[in-house]
């Protein structure tokens, strides 16, 4: 099977391109300055038979009015020229699906969300979601369209364990803020399963929360962590001193949507981990 994917560069797509190509799938890479061209994209995606849209900017950075504009751009405006390059195909040239990531930040803080929810959040992270799935609203009723709400990924790479392992190793570790922030996570091997059984499976269509189904909070994610590398975590980060290094991005870090893969587990998708000490074991030990 021929599939297209953008943000190829990026931390799930080396991690799917992978297994795709294990599968035998051959993979088309969508550069970046391609998905600011409507005429290149048609041509790159004409006979191809899926597309996944994974392109855009970290959020996770202190929000200029530079920065905002290009996490906002990074994500809209490609998938908006996305669909318009697939729309304007011949149906015979169309792809037979069109798998998007997006994001739980769509969800407001401080909740529990299914994907009916109707509560979403009003800040920009909320903002830069919903304009990210609408981007792709206008999609041929002829391509079978899934998005993922996805949580926060862990996995041996993942940033977020690259930068916090050596300090729980340390014994510097601890939990953000109050810690009863909601920890909505995943394992990237459950991301990339995802994509592969929304690929996979015909009856996959339209919105999925791809979070796993263990509720936990920040300070519950530090405990854990701390005693998978056995080292205490008596640190705090205050809630000053993120908002003084990070400025608004630091909301991503205090305050969470509390998440449930509903359609996921109702559908029949297997989590490999569904529960923190799993998922965490996995990660510990793969940097050992």
């Amino acid at each position: 099977m021929k599939i297209a994917v953008s943000g190829a560069n990026g931390y799930i797509a080396k991690n799917l391109i992978r297994e795709l190509k294990a599968a035998n799938h051959k993979i088309v890479s969508i550069e970046r300055s391609t998905l600011y061209n409507v005429k290149k994209l048609s041509e790159i995606l004409a006979d191809v038979a899926v597309v996944i849209n994974l392109a855009g900017a970290p959020i996770l950075q202190r929000w200029t009015a530079a920065n905002k504009k290009e996490i906002m751009k990074s994500r809209v405006e490609t998938t908006q020229n996305i669909v318009k390059a697939i729309n304007g195909l011949p149906d015979n040239k169309k792809p037979r699906i069109f798998i998007s990531a997006s994001a739980i930040g769509i969800y407001s803080p401080g909740k529990v969300h299914t994907e009916k929810s109707p509560s979403f959040s009003n800040d920009f992270v909320g903002e830069v979601v919903q304009s990210w799935e609408n981007a792709s609203s206008d999609l041929s009723p002829k391509v079978r369209k899934v998005i993922f709400r996805i949580g926060l990924i862990l996995g041996k790479e993942a940033k977020t364990i690259q930068n916090l392992l050596p300090l729980f190793k340390m014994g510097l570790g601890g939990k953000i803020g109050s810690g009863t922030q909601s920890f909505a996570f995943v394992h990237i091997f459950d991301v990339v399963n995802a994509i592969i059984w929304g690929i996979e499976h015909e009856q996959a269509r339209g919105t999925y929360n791809l979070v796993a189904p263990d509720n936990i909070d920040n300070k519950t994610f530090t405990r854990v962590l701390a005693q998978s590398v056995k080292r205490p975590a008596f640190f705090t980060v205050p809630e000053f001193m993120l908002k003084l290094v990070m400025g608004e991005a630091s909301s991503l870090l205090l305050k969470s949507p509390q998440v449930v893969p509903k359609r996921l587990l109702k559908e029949g998708f297997v989590f490999l981990f569904p529960e923190i000490k799993s998922c965490l074991a996995e990660v510990v030990k793969s940097r050992t």
